[in-house]
């Protein structure tokens, strides 16, 4: 028990030794130290003395994370797992089954299969509920269960799973799986290449930029540059993806940090390809991170047109930090700031409202700053499109769907019910949008206001005050008329439900690779791009 006790207690006197040499925790040297003792004392107390067996690790890890809650939803604490998964999600490279997996309690949820990899040429699909691997069933397992379809190569798996109500059972091979930066480019014309740039892992600016020269060489002299749905990544990869289309020694991005060392200038460094081909750059609320500093940074030297809707605004900076046994922090060090001087941040997590949500900066609080010939543009809410398109423009109705996998599961059932020939002439129709809203109200899909929150709080009030008999009269007519406005609103954004759909239907039947091809004559956002870099002097309208 003394060892026991003995090796529990030398990592936080570690810890305090570590804090104790960094010149920003002088000021608080007695504040630390008294809560590190407190947390120390408590972590020995609980484990000796609770009246159950206790997982001292899964106590720890619970505590750490349940302590960086209350800071930004970035900084993070990595165990040996998870430090895996993030260099795969840095690097792109792993060994497994090649495909898009969500954990769920039961079972795992193949969300999407990259097109002939392993649970590919298993015949694994979408929609696909793995329910064992190798004898292990999912439902109770502990740990992250994703880990069981990763391996060595060449490795076999059996895998046991349920789609559309029956059990099958499959054997997959596991191998390298390279996830690639840019997963698409081609020409849209003879003259528009398109480019889709999917994440800032270590391979972007290479791949991004083979395919610029490759499209250069096919005959482009424009580019579309497409970063919707892209979360981020390395900032790097983000400074030398500018550089493809600006001059050496440009300023492109700055940080700022309340520890010195971490303010940092960001400038290209090597020769452009082409500082001249004409670019517009597709955004969505889903660009984050190192795709803002793209998109705002082209836009502030006005050398892109920004089309689409606003971005999500990150606008903070985080840095990994090895810690003891193989664990990591990753911890938000600055913000960042393009060359016009402003930062896109959107949530402030150090203002909280009264539910402890982080609020969002106002527009009104907005500042303006100007682009290198004078156009204005703000900070405070992620980067603003030069052409906003209403279609692209994510609302609460439809965040909530999204989130509700309604769409996918939808999507699902549509794949098995129908058959399509030729998916270049697909398109929804009325019945089929009939269907998907038939479908939300019999898959138990909920969507609750925050009008309902008010009003549920209110007649909460009400009780207490004893004066609930007349307003629960009014109060259930109120949510009778909540109730008819949300299915109006999944009406009133029909346009945008029906793109949404029509993207995940289509990759059930010809993979990503396939979605990207049926972009390029049927995309709103695509079909505005090459309008606007067709026409030369409707481009420099927007650049000046």
């Amino acid at each position: 028990m003394k060892n026991l006790l003995k090796k529990r207690l030398i990592i936080p006197i570690l810890a305090l030794t570590i804090l104790f040499t960094g010149t920003a925790f002088k000021s608080d040297f007695f504040e630390i130290a008294k809560q590190i003792e407190i947390f120390t004392t408590l972590f020995k107390e609980l484990n000796m003395n609770y009246v159950d067996e206790t997982n001292p690790a899964e106590l720890m890890d619970n505590a750490i994370k349940n302590m960086l809650n209350d800071l930004d939803p970035y900084t993070k604490f990595y165990n040996e797992q998870d430090v895996e998964a993030e260099r795969i999600r840095r690097t792109g490279d792993y060994t497994g089954v090649g495909a898009r997996i969500k954990t769920l309690k039961d079972k795992l949820l193949v969300i999407e299969p990259y097109k002939d990899y392993p649970a590919d040429k298993a015949g694994l699909k979408a929609g696909d509920e793995i329910i064992a691997v190798d004898g292990t069933v999912i439902d109770g397992f502990e740990g992250d269960a994703s880990d069981l379809l990763k391996g060595t190569p060449n490795s076999k798996l059996e895998i046991t799973y349920k789609r559309q109500g029956k059990t099958n059972n499959t054997t997959v091979t596991r191998s390298e799986i390279e996830i690639d930066a840019v997963p698409h480019f081609s020409m849209i014309d003879a003259q528009t290449g398109y480019i889709v740039l999917q994440k800032f892992n270590e391979k972007a600016s290479l791949q991004t930029g083979y395919a610029l020269k490759d499209l250069k060489a096919q005959g482009a002299t424009q580019i579309i540059l497409d970063l919707r749905g892209n979360p981020g990544g390395l900032l790097n990869e983000a400074v030398n993806i500018v550089n493809l289309f600006v001059p050496k020694g440009q300023l492109v991005v700055t940080t700022k940090s309340k520890v010195s060392k971490y303010n940092q200038t960001y400038y290209t460094k090597k020769d452009p390809i082409d500082v001249n081909i004409p670019v517009v750059v597709l955004i969505d609320g889903r660009s984050a991170s190192a795709s803002e500093i793209v998109s705002g940074t082209l836009q502030d030297l006005d050398r892109a047109v920004i089309v689409g809707s606003r971005s999500f605004g990150k606008g903070l900076v985080q840095r990994p930090k090895k810690l003891t046994y193989g664990t990591q922090l990753k911890v938000t060090i600055s913000r960042y700031y393009t060359p016009s001087g402003r930062c896109i941040q959107a949530l402030d997590y150090w203002n909280r409202d009264d539910n402890g949500n982080a609020v969002r900066v106002k527009q009104e609080n907005y500042n303006v700053f100007k682009t290198k010939n004078g156009r204005k543009v703000f900070d405070g809410g992620g980067v603003f499109p030069d052409e906003a398109l209403e279609v692209t423009k994510n609302t609460a109705i439809t965040d909530a769907i999204l989130n509700s996998q309604s769409i996918f599961d939808f999507a699902t059932k549509y794949y098995y019910t129908n058959k399509i020939e030729d998916i270049s002439k697909f398109k929804l129709t009325d019945a089929d949008f009939n269907s998907f809203k038939n479908y939300l109200n019999t898959s138990g899909f909920e969507f609750e206001t925050e009008t309902e929150k008010a009003l549920k709080k209110a007649l909460e009030v009400s009780k207490s005050e004893n004066l609930d008999d007349d307003i629960s009269k009014d109060y259930k007519t109120l949510i009778t008329n909540l109730d008819n406005s949300k299915a109006k609103a999944v009406e009133n954004n029909k346009k945008q439900l029906i793109n949404l759909l029509t993207d995940e239907i289509v990759k059930r039947y010809v993979y990503r690779e396939g979605l990207y091809e049926y972009y390029k004559t049927h995309n709103e956002e695509i079909k505005t791009a090459t309008d606007i870099l067709s026409n030369p002097s409707k481009y420099n309208r927007y650049l000046n």
